[in-house]
């Protein structure tokens, strides 16, 4: 386990096996991340929240208060996960509209060959597992996001959407 050392005498702080924090983290109070999970510099992380087992957080993500999120899953730089959210197992985030290994004259693309493009879970939003969050769109406050969708468009709040596109269901009436 490789950690930042401050935050290895931390008593509310409980870490898993294997796990890294690179420096220049930020980690509120009453965190669990579990075995196998990697955070890069300029990450961070609200109080409360539960990171599960093979999370990737990328450098400068922000994560709010109080977040779950399930096992495997890579939130990649431009990622911003606002309080309350909750993501389930195996999402997968974009941050390049088109990504690319190489430009049109064969050389390899570097960091600079491409734009970042930001996205937004807003308020108690709700991601299930297996769901693709297409870069530059905002997942509402409230809003669900089904199992396995696609979502390729801004999801209003407190809506349901499901399907590949993505498609409002409903709207979200009742929070439970």
């Amino acid at each position: 386990m490789e950690i930042n050392k401050n935050l290895a005498r931390r008593d509310d702080l409980h870490l898993g096996k294997n796990v890294t924090i690179e420096e220049n983290v930020t980690i509120g109070k009453n965190v669990l991340i579990e075995d196998n999970c990697y955070i890069c510099s300029g990450a961070k992380i609200g109080d409360n929240c539960k990171i599960h087992r093979n999370v990737f957080i990328d450098y400068n993500v922000e994560i709010g208060n109080n977040v779950k999120i399930q096992n495997n899953n890579s939130i990649y730089h431009g990622v911003v996960l606002e309080d309350g959210t909750f993501v389930g197992t195996n999402v997968s985030f974009t941050n390049d509209k088109f990504p690319r290994s190489i430009n049109p004259d064969g050389s390899i693309k570097t960091g600079s060959d491409w734009v970042l493009i930001p996205t937004i879970v807003k308020y108690g939003a709700s991601i299930g597992s297996g769901a693709t969050i297409v870069c530059g769109n905002e997942i509402g406050s409230w809003a669900m996001v089904a199992a396995g969708a696609v979502v390729t468009r801004t999801v209003e709040p407190y809506t349901l959407v499901a399907g590949c596109p993505a498609k409002e269901i409903r709207k979200i009436s009742e929070i439970k």
